[in-house]
């Protein structure tokens, strides 16, 4: 890329269907010069660009364009000491890392704005490129050093797409889904329809939705996610939300493989996540089997046992313990009781 193409801006702000904040109650910002903290040249440039005038930091300082990602304890500072400050830039779109600088100063009358929608479409797009390569199985593809026939990877053209939030990346994503012929519905805090979504609905409806969605991409602000947790009462965002597809000779394990196949694999990504921990920290964590006998015949279950780490375990079962076992400790519960029965 050429310096002339890179200096290009190459992409623009999306305002999204999301209403902005009610600003009732705060007057008329009174005009001055503006600080910019930390320093920043091309802010500078902006903002000077922009018809703005920018002073160092003093006492008829007006506005703040606070340029660092971090460093809320020194905006809470700045703030404190230069009272007469009336407006507040943040640099990101979201605001999770000044959240308690927002509670302290809420209701004093400063007007506080962020970078919302600014970078919407490359978010978007990089979103849409994330969930096509996990649908086209692309993390194989790549390491595949043959021709394969199989039945891997599913298209996007068709598919039933949630999309939870309706701020500007997910007005992009709307855009950028519309040429593969995607039904989509979007879940929002208000069932106003959002423009070229199939549906919209409020989030008393998302486990609904979510149960035919084929693609889901979360699009709200994390602030706003937490607060519908909180409502829920369970958490709808997550490592343990993700669906992992597995595969036998080829084949999705969810429709072709056994019972006993389908818990020996479960039963391998939680020995595979053990080691994992253990690699990294140093430290082997408690391995908890509950139950995991039951489903297994007898080979499975040797095998099972015969993989087992070093370590502590705690398992349980309703079945009789298989000679394979190296058993440390026996508790038994009987009539309500629990009975050490190691060696019994």
């Amino acid at each position: 890329m050429t310096d002339a193409a890179a200096a290009r801006p190459r992409h623009r702000a999306v305002a999204g269907s999301e209403p902005p904040p009610s600003a009732s109650g705060v007057g008329a910002l009174e005009p001055g010069p503006i600080a910019v903290l930390p320093h920043d040249d091309a802010v500078v440039a902006a903002v000077l660009g922009a018809g703005g005038e920018v002073r160092p930091l003093d006492d008829v300082t007006r506005g703040l364009v606070w340029t660092a990602a971090s460093g809320a304890g020194d905006l809470d500072a700045v703030l404190a000491a230069h009272p007469h400050i009336a407006w507040v830039q943040l640099p990101w779109a979201g605001v999770d890392a000044f959240a308690d600088v927002l509670r302290r100063h809420r209701d004093d009358g400063r007007t506080w704005t962020s970078a919302k929608g600014a970078y919407a479409q490359p978010v978007a797009e990089h979103a849409l490129m994330l969930a096509l390569a996990v649908l086209r199985e692309v993390p194989h593809r790549v390491r595949a050093n043959r021709w394969e026939v199989d039945e891997r990877g599913r298209t996007l053209f068709g598919a039933e797409v949630v999309v939870v939030g309706a701020g500007g990346i997910a007005t992009e994503l709307l855009r950028l889904l519309a040429p593969f012929d995607v039904r989509t519905t979007v879940v929002r805090r208000r069932d106003e329809p959002v423009a070229d979504a199939t549906r919209t609905m409020t989030e008393a409806g998302l486990g609904d939705a979510l149960a035919r969605a084929d693609v889901v991409f979360v699009a709200a602000a994390l602030t706003e996610v937490r607060a519908t947790d909180a409502r829920r009462r369970s958490t709808t965002v997550g490592p343990h939300r993700d669906e992992v597809a597995m595969w036998v000779s080829g084949r999705p394990a969810r429709t072709h493989a056994s019972q006993g196949e389908q818990r020996s694999l479960a039963l391998a990504l939680r020995l595979a996540a053990h080691r994992l921990v253990t690699e990294r920290t140093g430290s082997a964590p408690v391995l908890v089997l509950d139950d995991v006998l039951s489903e297994l015949d007898d080979h499975r279950a040797t095998a099972l046992l015969s993989h087992l780490p070093t370590g502590q375990i705690v398992m349980t079962t309703a079945t009789e313990i298989p000679a394979a076992a190296r058993v440390d400790r026996i508790l038994r519960i009987a009539g309500g009781i629990v009975v050490d029965d190691t060696g019994g």
